[in-house]
This record gives C-alpha cells, sequence and structure tokens, in this order.
C-alpha cells in the first residue's frame, strides 16, 4: 500500500476527531435562551378559610399575584366584597369569586344562601328523623309521610308514601361545622330548599303526618315511583293494592244524580161483560126464562 495514503488516511482521522470534539464542546457550552416570565394578575384571595354563612371583612381578603389568566368572576377591588356573604366554602389562599358569594346587600347566614325562586323550610328532626346525624349541608334527601288519609276507611292500618325525593338540605340548626373528629353535629331542626309548592306540602305534611328523611347519592337524580305500603300489606306477604293518597285533601262531595223513575206498567182491565137478555114465557102458571148472549145465541 502507498505509505503517501496511509499518511493523508491518518491526518484525515485526527483532523475530523478534533473537529468533533470542538464542535461538542461549543454546542455544550451555550445557555439555553430564558424563557419569558408569565404575566401574572393581582385578585383578592381569602386570607384565611372562610365558612358558610360568613360576612365579608377587610381582614378576610387579601390581595395576591395570579399566573396566567385570572379565574371568572375574580375581581380586584376589595371594597365590592366587603359586606357580602360566603355561600359556598373558600379556603385560604383560593381567588374569591362573585359566584360564591351572596348578592350585595343580602348579608349573611342562611337567608343569603336561598337561591331566587327557592324557599328554606325547616322541619324538626330526632335521631331517626335526622338519619343518625348524617344529613348535613349540601347533602339530598327523600321525605316520606306516614299517616292516615282524609275519609280512609282504616283497613290497612297507617300508610307511608314518599311526598317528595331530591330535596337539598340548606342548613343543619345553626351549626355548618362538624366536631373535632370529623362526625357530624346532631341538631334538632333541619332547614331544607324547596319551592314554594313544596314548602307548603311540607308545612302541611309535618302537622298532620309523621315525617321520615331517607338520606340519598347527591349525584342521583332519578326520580323513583314507589308505591307505598301500608300496615296491613306488611303482613300479608307484601300486596299492592290500591292504597289511599294520604297527601291530597278531602275533595268536594259527589253531586247525587237522582235515577229515573220506573216506568209504571197499568194493568189493562178485563172487558166487561154484557149482561145477557132475558125473555120470561109464562104459560098458565108456568113461568120459564130464556136468556141470549150479544150474539142472539139463547141459552
Amino acid at each position: 500500500m502507498n505509505k503517501r495514503f496511509i499518511g493523508v488516511l491518518i491526518f484525515a482521522t485526527v483532523v475530523a476527531t478534533v473537529g468533533g470534539l470542538l464542535t461538542y464542546r461549543f454546542l455544550n457550552s451555550r445557555q439555553p435562551p430564558a424563557k419569558a416570565a408569565a404575566p401574572s394578575f393581582r385578585i383578592a384571595l381569602a386570607a384565611k378559610d372562610l365558612e358558610v354563612g360568613t360576612l365579608l371583612k377587610e381582614e378576610d381578603i387579601q390581595l395576591g399575584d395570579w399566573p396566567g389568566t385570572p379565574p371568572l368572576g375574580s375581581t380586584n377591588r376589595v371594597p365590592d366584597l366587603v359586606g357580602r356573604g360566603v355561600t359556598t366554602k373558600i379556603m385560604a389562599k383560593e381567588p374569591i369569586i362573585q359566584s360564591r358569594l351572596a348578592a350585595s346587600g343580602a348579608g349573611a347566614g342562611l337567608a343569603a344562601m336561598i337561591p331566587k325562586g327557592m324557599r328554606a323550610v325547616a322541619i324538626r328532626t330526632n335521631e331517626v328523623v335526622g338519619v343518625a346525624g348524617f344529613v348535613i349541608p349540601g347533602m339530598h334527601v327523600d321525605i316520606l309521610i306516614s299517616g292516615n288519609g282524609p275519609g280512609s276507611s282504616n283497613a290497612l292500618g297507617t300508610v307511608t308514601k314518599t311526598l317528595l325525593q331530591n330535596i337539598e338540605v340548606l342548613s343543619a340548626g345553626q351549626d355548618f361545622r362538624k366536631d373535632a373528629e370529623g362526625k357530624p353535629i346532631m341538631v334538632a331542626v333541619i332547614n331544607l330548599l324547596v319551592t314554594p309548592e313544596q314548602a307548603e306540602q311540607i308545612s302541611l305534611a309535618s302537622s298532620q303526618t309523621s315525617i321520615q328523611l331517607v338520606l340519598r347519592n347527591p349525584l342521583d337524580h332519578e326520580v323513583a315511583r314507589p308505591p307505598g305500603t301500608a300496615v296491613g300489606l306488611l303482613f300479608n306477604g307484601g300486596g299492592r293494592v290500591k292504597l289511599p293518597d294520604i297527601t291530597a285533601p278531602p275533595g268536594p262531595a259527589r253531586p247525587r244524580v237522582a235515577s229515573a223513575p220506573k216506568p209504571v206498567v197499568v194493568a189493562e182491565a178485563p172487558p166487561k161483560k154484557e149482561s145477557p137478555f132475558v125473555m120470561e114465557i109464562i104459560s098458565g102458571l108456568a113461568k120459564t126464562e130464556t136468556k141470549f148472549d150479544s150474539k142472539g145465541e139463547g141459552k
């Protein structure tokens, strides 16, 4: 092999190796370009945990930097937030959003939590009615009533039916919190969020029947159609019969419709018998009679 060719090949290999090392060191020594800082906005944040029903004060609010686009409904005007009630619990350092506050001037407490067009109705509870204390704000319940309908013959005994379903619990007494162990606090009164028509039904049912609350999953919005039951059905295998409606007031008495008079059948009088024509014949001391009918035939 030509020594000159070998020398050129070795020289080219050395040059390529040195060039590659220099390029590698140059690329590693370059600093990455600094990223542009994301814009931030100053918005109102909660200075501490704010419970439902809290009336906001200046010390409850602090301005802080929020990176990126601020949440919808946030603001940096603290005076617009002072004096408004909290309707949804806000954790510390969370943005104070308009939708989580009551309207300006509505105050705080229970009244500020009632949406427009709705009502809060209170019912008395105990450990059984209140589902052992687990009926707390935000839960959803069904309302069962037990009693006897107006005008009922009471043949089946006490009747139990579902009056309302999927009713939201607005508050339980005046305490919205849990105890130190995280257990629900037992209270004597529960406020339910209902429509005006439902409020009338619950008011009437609470005075005329016994009420029982049934806890349900808040995500379950399906309306069931249970037929109801009665004491009499518990002892005959649970058969179904038409139960009296204990939720409806007695309706007006149905007017009695006079039945049409029966036609009087008049018996036809028997044909009047005509008196026969009698002819007397006297011969000396003898007397004979001959009778003739209407046809002139003698007898």
